[in-house]
């Protein structure tokens, strides 16, 4: 019997990345595939970014972004 191992995929634009670590901490808003979410770019990962919106922190799957806008 072969047995396989599960192969992982990622995704990551090193120039949206490391755009976006640039604004870390400017207020934006964010187009998701499912709508916009505004308020505090906190972190930037490859995979996802956080964005704290009325206090709470939005997850946001960095393949699931539309557009980013830095807000003044």
């Amino acid at each position: 019997m072969n047995q396989q191992s599960p192969t992982f995929f990622s995704y990551i634009d090193p120039y949206v990345f490391q755009t976006l670590q640039s604004i870390v901490g400017s207020n934006v808003a964010v187009q998701t595939t499912h709508g916009t979410v505004s308020g505090k770019l906190k972190t930037v990962m490859p995979d996802h970014i956080v964005v704290e919106s009325g206090g709470s922190p939005f997850f946001i799957r960095t393949q699931q972004v539309v557009w980013v806008i830095p807000k003044g």
